[in-house]
């Protein structure tokens, strides 16, 4: 009789986000449209998105978007704490800044350096938002809304999934 891999109980399996980053290059140089992978009972799916993300010009060489799926017990985290929106907001008011790719979430330029935006800031179309590291490539998020900045969803530094929620935006009403 075979035997299963044993799976340590001492420390949870994670999602190691560099081999993932590795398996979307190898899925863009192959022309891949679905890839899934099974190791120390982690089981990853990755799949082309049928409707592709908003395309911006810095992330040229970027792979199309993709959904991952994880579909092993990981460690769950805990939450983000969330901002507070400025008084009067909604979420049926606010238009959704998601993220076009998978990455790491980076609010300012670099370390120590002043945020792009924060809640309460004006922005307008075009402007920076934030960074989404990718495969070692820093990709500029801008807004394609002008308004108020009523929430930010993801902290400096965390991981970030294609099309989750990054700024919620109160736009500007006719004048």
């Amino acid at each position: 009789m075979p035997k299963s891999p044993k799976i340590s109980s001492e420390s949870p399996q994670r999602v190691d986000l560099v081999e993932v980053e590795r398996i979307l290059d190898f899925m863009q140089k192959h022309g891949l449209e679905e890839f899934e992978h099974e190791r120390n009972g982690v089981r990853i799916r990755l799949r082309k998105a049928s409707a592709p993300g908003p395309v911006l010009p810095r992330a040229a060489a970027m792979p199309q978007p993709t959904t991952t799926e994880v579909v092993a017990p990981v460690q769950e985290q805990a939450p983000a704490a969330p901002t507070r929106p400025t008084p009067g907001a909604s979420s049926e008011d606010l238009h959704i800044i998601k993220s076009p790719i998978v990455g790491t979430f980076y609010g300012a330029p670099n370390p120590g350096a002043e945020a792009f935006v924060s809640v309460g800031s004006r922005v307008e179309v075009g402007q920076v938002l934030c960074i989404i590291e990718a495969m070692k490539l820093m990709n500029e998020i801008e807004s394609d809304a002008a308004g108020e900045v009523a929430r930010v969803f993801v902290e400096n530094g965390h991981p970030v999934e294609y099309g989750q929620a990054l700024f919620g935006i109160r736009p500007h009403r006719g004048k």
